[in-house]
């Protein structure tokens, strides 16, 4: 009996490994980046649908933030159409976007931010941010 055991190929014992699927919604990489871009002064996103998305009203996507991710190699893209304030240094303020929202992006999904587009669509007042910031704190802070 013990002959016939061993004759078996134990591939057929083996049991086949799991394979574990994680889908992650595009709405997760806009609130992320929004959270990101919400502690960056000098900067505020295109108008319409930021403040309704924060507060729930936008069910689809957030208008400005865009997110197309790659199953085969488990990466993300993002375009991000942004206002700046007169008188920031655009190219300064880009990597400073860019580094925080690849870094949060990666530490709280897992997968590689393959890039970091961003539109610079319009110069604004200072003032006009600040008070779109102010909004967007209260926001975040009832959510």
């Amino acid at each position: 009996m013990h002959s016939k055991l061993k004759e078996i190929d134990t591939k057929e014992l083996q049991l086949p490994e799991t394979l574990f699927i994680r889908d992650i919604e595009n709405r997760v990489f806009q609130s992320i980046a929004l959270q990101c871009l919400a502690r960056i002064e000098g900067i505020g996103l295109i108008e319409g649908g930021f403040i309704d998305n924060l507060l729930g009203r936008d069910v689809e996507r957030v208008k400005g933030i865009h997110v197309d991710q790659d199953q085969k190699t488990h990466s993300v893209k993002m375009k991000i159409e942004l206002n700046v304030a007169y008188g920031v240094s655009i190219p300064e303020k880009a990597e400073e976007i860019q580094d925080k929202i690849a870094r949060e992006i990666s530490k709280l999904t897992g997968l590689h931010v393959g890039s970091v587009h961003l539109v610079f669509k319009n110069l604004v007042i200072k003032d006009h941010l600040h008070k779109e910031s102010e909004a967007l704190e209260l926001a975040t802070t009832t959510n």
